[in-house]
Parts: C-alpha cells; structure tokens; sequence
C-alpha cells in the first residue's frame, strides 16, 4: 500500500506503509538513536509528533513487552528509510510491523530519511501528514498547514494517569523514601530507577493539586517528562509551585520547564528540538561533559527567572540552551535530559542518588 509524507512546507515523500491504513497529522521530527525504536514510540514525550528514525534499517530486532515505556504506542507515526525483512534476537515477540499494525500507527519505509532529515534540520521542525487513505499531495498539504502543532497545546492530558496509585515495584531497602512522582507522561523506567534507588513511588495524575500532592507526605516530589507545550498547562504549574519550598523536588524534562514556569520564568519553543542519544551535555560546575538522551521541542529561558533564585548546572554543547538548574535556597534541581536513557547512555543515571542525598540531607548539590 502507498503511503505519503506530506509536510507544511509543500514537500512530499512517498513510500510504502508497513503500519496500520490511516492517515495521521503530527510535527515530523528525527531522532538520531541508532537503536530503541521501541522505547521511543511507547514514550509519551512523543504523543504528537511524528518520528523519523536518522539510522537506515529499523526493525531488525523486533519488539518485547520488556523495552515499552507505556502501555502503548505514544508516537504519532513513524518514518523509516528501510524496514528490516529480518527481525532477528532471541527476545523478539513480535515483529516491528506486525505490532503496529496491532497499535493502530501508521508507519511508511522508502523515504530518503537523509534529506528529510536535512530539510528539517534547515527548516526546523515541522507540521506533516500521514496518510494512506489521501493520495493527492496538494490536499495533504493543506492539510498539514491547517492541523494544530506543538505551541499552546496541552498533550499532558492525553497521557497522563487517571488516579493516584502504586508503582508496581517495591524497594529493597529497609526504610524506603517516600516519593510522589507527577506523571505527566512518565516512562516506565522512571519509577524502576526511583524504586531501585530505595524509594517507594506513588504515581500521581498531572491535574493533582499542590494540597493532594503533600498529604501524601512525600519525602520528595518527582516531576516527569511528558508532551506538549509547558505553557499550555497553567494547572500544573500552580501545583508545582505550591510544592516549592514544602518538598525537595526533581524534575526532568518537561519536568525541569514546569519548574522553571513554577519559578517564574518562561519557555520558548526551540526552532530545532532535541531527539536522540547523543547529545553532550556539560556540568559547568564540574567541567565535565555527559552524552545524553533527550526529547523535548521547548526550553526553559534562565535568565527569565528571578535573579537570585537558580543558577543554571548544565549547558547544552550544541546549541547552548540550558540544560539544567538547582535552586540557591530550597532543595530544587531539575534538568532538561532523561537520566533514565531507555534508550540511550547511562552517563546520568547518577541523578537519581543526588535526589535521594538531597531528600536525606535537604540541600541541593
């Protein structure tokens, strides 16, 4: 079946769909993981956007129910240059094709995902369709110039958990920390982390209230990653800011803008998004320089808040954007990466020991 690509800007690829008929509105984006496809569809950072894959053959391990980070495909649709015939690994369960023709997503191999990677890195982001049901390319067009974006939405709403409960897994330690995490799109491996750091983690909607969040009497509050435009959520801002200065706090992320928002500051979208596992990250403290997993299309603008109340930890070494931040009085610090990777490098995996120092000690390093 013919499926075709067809972005804001009048540019049209065509291909062949390997996913589900369908035809699907997002922003198109590239990611540059060499692996993961699974991970990075099952993220929720991804609802609304459409992602191309930057390496040339995907598929070719398959998929498990082990690497999801969600119950479901979160991502739009995919983009591929060529989908792998073979799925070879002792842990597949499913092919790549098979799953998401079961998940519903459209999905199209045979694009020269080398100039459309070019065209958006020049470009910027943008608003594509996805169709294999539309074959005249001048409709779609249109189309993808009348769908919605990024900038103002709220896509928290569509990803985040219904009620306060459980994480399913319990920490070993004896005297487990108390943790609330916001799921405001969290992967799973957020919490699996938390919990093997010794904590134990109730997962709490993003529309909770700053008085709902503290009766659980939390030894810190988690803040996740998740979709959308940070501006957009107004409610969950105030409920962050209500938490300041009453639990120490992590944020990651959209996490890390909310905070930033909470804090008084403000966010701008970026013209070229952060999606891949390999992005340097420097620790201006420490002079050192950690590769990172990332995903967001929005950043936090230090220098907007209030003088005297954060000071930025980590600088982006692509582009300069802030990267991360702690709080100069309260017990506060959040960065824009996912020290969780899945996929992607470990190097910040250590993040999740300075929340637990900073819940025991109540000082942000």
């Amino acid at each position: 079946m013919t499926a075709i690509l067809a972005l804001e800007d009048g540019t049209v690829f065509r291909g062949e769909s390997f996913g589900a008929p369908g035809e699907i509105a997002g922003e198109v984006i590239f990611n540059t993981s060499m692996t993961g496809y699974q991970e990075i569809l099952t993220d929720p950072s991804y609802k609304g956007q459409i992602v191309t894959m930057t390496y040339p053959l995907i598929g070719n391990y398959g998929v498990n129910a082990s690497d999801a980070e969600s119950g479901r495909v979160q991502a739009e649709a995919l983009v591929v240059r060529a989908l792998s015939p073979l799925a070879s690994s002792w842990r597949k369960q499913k092919t790549l094709e098979a799953w998401l023709q079961e998940e519903g997503t459209v999905a199209i191999q045979g694009v020269d995902t080398r100039a459309l990677t070019l065209l958006l890195r020049e470009k910027g982001a943008l608003k594509g369709i996805l169709s294999t049901t539309d074959s005249d390319p001048r409709r779609l067009v249109e189309k993808a110039q009348a769908s919605p974006g990024l900038v103002g939405r709220d896509l928290v709403k569509e990803v985040t958990c219904r009620e306060a409960h459980a994480w399913r897994e319990r920490p070993q330690a004896a005297q487990p920390l108390r943790v609330v995490a916001i799921d405001c799109g969290m992967k799973d491996s957020i919490p699996r982390m938390l919990t093997q750091a010794g904590c134990e983690v109730t997962v709490v909607p993003a529309t909770a209230r700053a008085e709902e969040i503290r009766a659980h009497k939390p030894d810190g509050l988690f803040l996740s990653n998740g979709p959308g435009d940070p501006e957009g959520m107004p409610y969950l801002v105030s409920a962050v800011r209500g938490c300041v200065g009453k639990v120490p706090i992590f944020g990651i992320c959209l996490g890390h803008q909310i905070l930033g928002l909470a804090l008084g500051g403000k966010t701008y979208k970026l013209k070229f998004g952060h999606h891949g596992g390999n992005h340097p990250v420097l620790d201006v403290r420490t002079g050192k320089v950690e590769i990172t997993a990332q995903n967001h299309g929005f950043s936090i603008d230090p220098k907007s808040i209030p003088a005297g109340t954060v000071e930025m930890t980590h600088l982006n070494l692509n582009d300069k954007t802030c990267e991360g931040m702690r709080h100069l009085k309260e017990p506060l610090f959040s960065v824009q990466y996912h020290p969780e990777a899945s996929p992607g490098p470990h190097d910040a995996q250590h993040l999740f020991q300075r929340f637990v120092r900073m819940m025991k000690t109540g000082v942000a390093e």
